[in-house]
């Protein structure tokens, strides 16, 4: 949760209504990822009613990926189910989700049947960043899935004993493998207050995404660098050819300026993708904690 107080008295009302009526104990964690509003005040009060709440505060915000991380390590059911906060995942998928479990299944994913509550240009985006990954991935993400789904307690200790600090979850879900079904569901607007997932927070996610789990990046330069020689190596060979037949005419800088900012622009991509996989590796072997938890109550 991050400044979610003006949904939380909805969000409460229907979470437990669902929990309720299952014949299972449970336990509600809420994580508050260093929230500037009165959102952890609100989730203390709520202890007061929702018995079965636990509140887990962060020492100050360290986005989604690693509070979800923070609350796979609190949680000690059988089975872990991540919900957002906003309750555009519906919580009557739960008993649905336990069905799966005890069929056999570690993993239950819930799948949007469609996308239309988000914009245009989010469903197209999101359409190519499943396109690419899978093309560049080994691990392969499904697609319409986001963080809400049921794991059993092995999955979770898994995840937990993963020791990434640069973390992207959905692709760190994947990469555990395990019986995985799914359940389907259309997703309804957010309730309550507005989406802190800006379009350049997003496409720096769907970047953390391609380069956690793909190194194509880095390889793809190796092969722009030999077509690039090649057509170098070409050109000179035109270039000789031509002096020999024709003699040398007077010499041009137009073409000699667009050739040197050609090659500069392309020398330049290349090594941005690779100062992002040295930032990366700069960024593990620091082993600083995923998270910092202020209290648990």
């Amino acid at each position: 949760m991050y400044n979610e107080s003006a949904g939380l008295e909805h969000y409460f009302k229907e979470i437990t209504r669902h929990l309720d009526q299952l014949e299972y104990p449970y336990e509600l964690i809420c994580i508050n990822d260093g929230s500037t509003d009165d959102t952890l005040e609100a989730l203390y009060a709520k202890q007061q009613e929702v018995k079965a709440l636990r509140v887990v505060n962060l020492s100050r915000n360290f986005g989604k990926e690693r509070a979800l991380s923070a609350g796979l390590s609190v949680a000690a059911g059988d089975v872990v189910i991540p919900i957002d906060a906003d309750l555009q995942d519906p919580p009557e998928l739960i008993p649905k989700m336990l069905e799966q479990y005890h069929q056999g299944f570690d993993v239950v994913l819930a799948r949007r049947t469609s996308r239309k509550s988000d914009s245009l240009a989010k469903r197209w985006t999101a359409g190519m960043f499943y396109r690419l990954l899978k093309r560049l991935s080994k691990v392969q993400i499904p697609e319409n899935v986001g963080d809400y789904r049921l794991m059993s307690r092995r999955v979770v200790t898994v995840l937990n004993n993963l020791p990434e600090s640069q973390r992207f979850m959905k692709g760190l879900f994947a990469w555990c493998g395990f019986p995985t079904t799914y359940v389907d569901y259309e997703r309804p607007e957010r309730v309550a207050g507005e989406s802190s997932f800006s379009g350049w927070k997003l496409w720096n996610l769907a970047w953390e995404g391609i380069t956690s789990f793909s190194t194509v990046p880095l390889r793809v330069w190796t092969y722009i660098g030999g077509m690039v020689s090649f057509v170098s190596f070409l050109y000179g060979a035109w270039i000789i050819l031509r002096t020999l037949v024709l003699g040398v005419d007077t010499p041009g800088y137009a073409s000699t300026i667009v050739v040197v900012l050609f090659l500069g622009g392309i020398q330049l991509v290349g090594i941005g993708v690779v100062g992002e996989y040295v930032g990366r590796i700069y960024m593990e072997t620091k082993r600083r904690p995923v998270f910092v938890i202020e209290s648990v109550k």
